[in-house]
């Protein structure tokens, strides 16, 4: 079955569904605009199956883009605008899109933008589509690129069975009700803002308040309105510090809700002092989407992820596979029903990430209480999560690497108490740090370059000569 019908099909179409900063949409009006460019891509050659890379701001068109893809059994991959053109090019070049959707003309892409007229307009041609594809729960939906340490980016193939699974069970045990009105500051080209949020709203035909980005003014003035929020724990650390944040501003609200990177233990407790609210930490991934979650009804534990989701089996195991004893720290293993179906053109990376008996290793270290409680240790590997964005330290590392009189790099994540972390950059050479600068600035997305920049004799190194990060890390 295809995951449109699932999402669409309980609307009621004179609702309103996303109320933007310059106009409210009805879910109506959105299915409209999204049947329109179905067909235009239609008109264009796309088929079930085929790629769709888009490189949009969070818009409803945007929104529209993402259902038209689904409509027709195409595949959606999203970008984030703000990836320079050189980093673009590399997505493109491995997905091998039928068309290109972007704001602007992209270079060495034919691209197709969101103008009204025009050849190379989404909306110039091509009849209204409103019939849906038929899908099998097997077939692919989205592609969301993700990134091991080696900085070679891959594909996480997602079906239309695993996202619907996925949206079903948040839906339920998060409660959702009739009359939830949902506060989305999230991006939506990764998980959290697109399927986690925007799959329970339209499950539960929910006005979404759709802000174009975080601000905390803006945020205390919509919190009014709202029922639920769903949050990086950058977004409840930049309200708790905002003075005159409380209880006032949250009277309406049932259900705060923190993901994509760790929430400070002393985060968790100040906002519930100051609010009234526990807020409800889960953990996912690109590769499975929600995997866990504190409970609704219940305790919510600072510092934990809770309990696995229902259909899921978790297990925390040694190097060698091998479940480790209750509370001890291992690499978190995963079986369940929303894992995807492999890296995109990787079926070496796709067999690396399972285990013999078809775990999948999520790379995250974790410790599991014996009532099944996970809390997260951190990255097996280098990860930095920095505002909820991963950052791949290799990835900086050969970019840094190409400035003259570089020897060699090493990034690592250092505490922030905005971010949560920030790249730091260790670097080796004679190069100016100015030029450090500018050279990240030209091939590196903002969130990914270096906050600091500290230069060394020499890195930390053990016996074999491999350097030793942990060296670089403050204690």
């Amino acid at each position: 079955m295809n995951l449109f019908s699932t999402l669409t099909s309980k609307l009621d179409l004179e609702a309103a569904f996303l109320d933007t900063p310059s106009a409210t949409w009805t879910f109506g009006e959105l299915l409209d605009l999204s049947a329109r460019i179905a067909g235009s891509l239609r008109a264009r050659g796309v088929e079930p199956g085929e790629r769709v890379v888009v490189v949009l701001p969070k818009s409803a068109h945007s929104v529209a883009v993402y259902l038209a893809c689904l409509r027709i059994g195409a595949i959606y991959v999203p970008l984030n605008p703000a990836y320079t053109a050189s980093e673009i090019s590399f997505f493109i070049s491995d997905a091998g899109p039928r068309v290109v959707i972007a704001e602007n003309e992209l270079p060495d892409a034919p691209t197709l933008t969101m103008g009204p007229t025009g050849a190379g307009s989404l909306l110039g041609v091509g009849d209204t589509v409103v019939e849906t594809v038929e899908r099998t729960d097997a077939d692919v939906a989205a592609i969301l690129y993700t990134s091991g340490t080696t900085g070679r980016s891959k594909g996480a193939m997602l079906t239309h069975g695993c996202l619907r699974d996925n949206a079903l069970t948040l839906f339920d045990i998060w409660h959702w009700q009739p009359d939830d009105v949902l506060l989305h500051a999230l991006p939506i080209f990764h998980v959290h803002g697109l399927f986690v949020a925007l799959h329970c709203a339209l499950l539960g035909g929910s006005r979404v308040i759709f802000m174009e980005q975080f601000d905390v003014a803006a945020i205390r003035d919509q919190l009014s309105t709202a029922t639920v929020m769903m949050g990086v724990p950058t977004f409840y650390a930049r309200l708790l510090s905002d003075p005159e944040f409380g209880s006032h501003d949250c009277s309406n609200m049932r259900l705060f809700i923190s993901g994509s990177a760790p929430l400070a233990e002393h985060v968790f407790a100040e906002f519930a002092g100051r609010t009234g609210h526990t807020i409800l930490e889960r953990y996912g991934m690109t590769e499975a989407g929600m995997i866990c979650s504190n409970p609704y009804d219940g305790p919510r534990q600072a510092g934990t992820v809770g309990f696995p989701l229902p259909g899921y089996i978790a297990r925390v195991t040694d190097e060698s596979d091998r479940p480790v004893p209750v509370d001890e720290v291992g690499v978190l293993q995963i079986q369940g029903p929303s894992l995807f179906a492999g890296y995109w053109q990787l079926p070496d990376k796709t067999l690396e990430s399972y285990t013999a008996d078809k775990f999948f290793r999520t790379g995250d270290l974790a410790r599991m209480d014996e009532e099944g409680r996970v809390t997260l240790l951190g990255r097996s590997h280098d990860l930095i999560i920095t505002g909820g964005f991963n950052v791949y330290p290799k990835e900086i590392e050969r970019i840094l690497n190409e400035v003259t009189g570089v020897s060699e790099t090493a990034v690592v994540g250092h505490p922030d108490e905005d971010l949560g972390e920030i790249p730091v950059a260790y670097v080796v050479g004679d190069a100016e740090e100015a030029s450090l600068r500018r050279h990240a600035a030209a091939h590196l997305a903002r969130y990914k370059q270096p906050r600091q920049y500290v230069f060394v004799d020499a890195l930390p190194r053990n016996a074999m000569g491999k350097v030793q990060k942990s060296g670089l890390r403050p204690s």
